[in-house]
């Protein structure tokens, strides 16, 4: 089923930060949002994940089973890589299949060390893994690739697009780059005016 978004509107305080905001994503496919800072992106992904609440408008279509990458990676810092991960997975996810996908995008050797004593990066990449073994039915990323080189970002996008399998993602990025590597709907947001 595809997400829908029907005359969305938020704000905070005087703020307005969503104003009749309506969109589609589709079922199974990614989707980018970008926009210049301010205009509502995380806000919207924060609704769609139901940490917040529209002032009105309507949302139809978002799956029960939600996992995300936030700004901030959201880790248990006293826990080491495969811990982290396991917190999100279903039981019968061994292991094994954990550290194989840990690997794969660079953390070979990383894996016993508790994340606090991880670079950003790495934080970053255990971030991601967690998102995509989730059990989950869409995938909110948030500038998922914050922080990470050029080679290291073009080998997790790899990731993702490999092991979505029949997800829908949605993506906040300010990267046309990032766009066109994960095949993604492209969604503008405009900074609307205050007041």
């Amino acid at each position: 089923m595809d997400i829908i978004v029907s005359n969305l509107s938020k704000g905070f305080g005087a703020k307005h930060v969503l104003t009749d905001f309506s969109a589609i994503f589709p079922e199974h496919e990614v989707t980018c949002l970008m926009g210049p800072s301010g205009c509502g992106k995380t806000t919207l992904l924060n609704i769609l994940m139901g940490f917040l609440h529209q002032d009105s408008g309507t949302v139809s279509g978002i799956p029960k089973n939600k996992s995300a990458v936030f700004q901030e990676d959201r880790l248990c810092e006293s826990f080491n890589a495969v811990s982290n991960v396991r917190l999100v997975c279903n039981r019968k996810v061994e292991n094994k299949k954990i550290i194989s996908h840990l690997e794969r995008i660079g953390l070979i050797g990383s894996l016993n060390q508790p994340v606090s004593e991880l670079s950003g990066g790495m934080k970053r990449r255990v971030a991601i893994v967690r998102a995509v073994l989730a059990n989950s039915d869409v995938i909110f990323l948030d500038e998922p690739f914050k922080g990470l080189d050029v080679d290291t970002k073009k080998d997790v996008m790899q990731y993702i697009k490999s092991n979505k399998q029949d997800r829908t993602v949605i993506m906040v990025t300010h990267s046309i780059d990032e766009v066109e590597f994960m095949n993604g709907n492209l969604i503008v947001m405009e900074q609307k005016a205050e007041g």
